[in-house]
C-alpha cells in the first residue's frame, strides 16, 4: 500500500521550522500487516513536546522517521491471528506496546514494558518488524505509531478500541496526553483527601493532570506556567490558585499559599528549571513526580541529606504508570460522565502539511494540543 505520510530525515534543523521545513510530506510504502499486526487510516494525531524532542534532537531516534504517537483511526486490513479487530472498527494509539509477558507486564507495570523499550528505541514495532520504505529504504517506526501519516502499521498490541461515536480528534488526545497527564495523578500516585497539590508546565500533558486533580477531594490546586493564557486557561479548568513560573517568587507563593509548600508536585514541561521549581515547591515529607522528557545530557541536582532529613520522595511517571487496556476505557467513560472534560484540551485543527508550522507554535508555548486531522 502507498500512503502520504510526514517523514523527517534529519534532525536538529533550526527553526523556524516553517522555513527550514524539517518535516517533508512524501509517499511512502507500507509493507502488508504481517502476523498480529494491523493497518489503520489515521484520522487524527495530536502534536506532543515528545515529537518535538525529536525534530529538535533532545530525543535521538534512528532516521528517517515517520514521527507522531498520538492518534486515533479506523482499521482497514488485520493481519493473520487478529481475531478481536476487524476493518471498520475505531482505535486509539498507545506509545508502549506491550508485550505481556516480561517481568514489567505480568507485574502490573505494562508501561514500563522491556521488549516494548527496545523497539521504542530502535524504531522498529514490537518484536523487531520494520515494514515502510520510501524508494526501497527503510522508515523507522516512531513509538509504534508514526501517527503523522494517511496510513499507520501497528501490531495489535498498540491498539485500543473505542467507540465508534467518540470523534476522532477527541480519542487521539488518550492516547498520550490524557493517560501521561491524567495518569500521573490518579496512578503514578493517588494524592489524599485535602492535598495540595501544584502543576508546573500546562502543555497538553499539564493541563490533563490539571482535569485528572478534578477527580480528587484535593483543597488546593496550584497551576503554574510561563504563560499568561495558559493560566487564564488552568483557572477556567479547575485550578484554585495559579503562579507564573518565570516570577523569582513563585516557590515563596507556592509555600505562602500552602503553609509550606504542596504535598504533591507534578512536573510536566520536561525542564530542569521546571524541576526545580517543582521541587522546591513541595513540602517536607512530600512527592515531586516528574512527567516531563528533557534532553538525556540535562541533570537535575539536588542536596542529598532533603531526601533523608525531609523525607521527600522524587518519582518519574511514564505513560502514567497506566495499563492503556484498562485506563484508556476508564478515561473516556469519565469523559462521557462529565468528570475529566478533555475536549478542553483542543486547541487548533491543521492539516498535514502544516506540521512544521504547527511545532513552531508548540516550541513557542503558543498553544495547548494541535490536532492533525486527515
Amino acid at each position: 500500500m502507498k500512503t502520504r505520510a510526514a517523514v523527517l530525515s534529519e534532525m536538529g534543523r533550526p527553526r523556524p521550522y516553517a522555513q527550514t521545513r524539517p518535516l517533508v510530506i512524501e509517499e511512502v510504502e507500507l509493507d502488508p500487516p504481517g502476523p498480529g499486526e494491523v493497518i489503520v487510516r489515521m484520522r487524527a494525531a495530536g502534536l506532543c513536546h515528545s515529537d518535538l524532542s525529536v525534530i529538535n534532537g533532545d530525543r535521538p531516534r534512528p532516521m528517517p522517521m515517520i514521527i507522531g504517537h498520538e492518534g486515533a483511526g479506523e482499521i482497514v486490513e488485520v493481519g493473520a491471528g487478529v481475531r478481536d479487530l476487524r476493518p471498520g472498527d475505531h482505535v486509539v494509539a498507545a506509545f508502549v506496546p506491550c508485550c505481556g509477558s516480561c517481568e514489567p507486564c505480568t507485574t502490573g507495570r505494562p508501561a514500563l514494558c522491556e521488549p516494548g523499550f527496545k523497539a521504542n528505541s530502535t524504531g522498529t514495532l514490537l518484536g523487531g518488524g520494520q515494514r515502510m520504505r520510501r524508494d526501497g529504504a527503510i522508515v523507522h517506526h516512531h513509538l509504534g505509531v508514526s501517527a503523522f501519516a494517511e496510513h499507520a502499521i501497528m501490531v495489535r498490541q498498540s491498539l485500543i478500541k473505542v467507540d465508534d461515536d467518540l470523534p476522532f480528534d477527541e480519542a487521539a488526545v488518550f492516547g498520550c496526553a490524557v493517560m501521561t497527564g491524567v495518569g500521573a495523578v490518579t496512578n503514578t500516585v493517588q494524592p489524599q483527601r485535602g492535598a495540595s497539590i501544584a502543576v508546573i508546565g500546562l502543555g497538553g500533558v499539564g493541563l490533563a493532570a490539571l482535569l485528572g486533580t478534578r477527580l480528587l477531594d484535593a483543597a488546593i490546586v496550584i497551576a503554574s506556567d510561563v504563560s499568561a493564557d495558559k493560566l487564564a486557561l488552568a483557572r477556567r479548568m479547575g485550578a484554585t490558585h495559579t503562579i507564573d513560573a518565570a516570577d523569582p517568587r513563585a516557590v515563596e507563593q507556592i509555600k505562602d499559599l500552602t503553609r509550606g509548600g504542596v504535598h504533591y508536585a507534578f512536573e510536566m514541561a520536561g525542564s530542569v528549571k521546571a524541576m526545580e521549581l517543582a521541587y522546591r515547591a513541595t513540602r517536607r515529607g512530600g512527592t515531586t513526580v516528574t512527567a516531563g522528557l528533557p534532553n538525556p545530557q540535562h541533570l537535575f541536582s539536588i542536596p542529598q541529606v532533603g531526601i533523608v532529613a525531609e523525607e521527600r520522595t522524587i518519582k518519574g511517571s511514564y505513560l502514567g504508570s497506566c495499563d492503556p487496556a484498562r485506563d484508556i476505557p476508564r478515561y473516556i467513560e469519565m469523559y462521557r460522565a462529565g468528570r475529566l472534560p478533555i475536549d478542553r484540551l483542543l486547541s487548533e485543527h491543521i492539516a498535514l502539511e502544516q506540521l512544521n508550522e504547527g511545532f513552531d507554535r508548540l516550541a513557542d508555548g503558543k498553544t495547548v494540543r494541535q490536532i492533525v486531522t486527515l
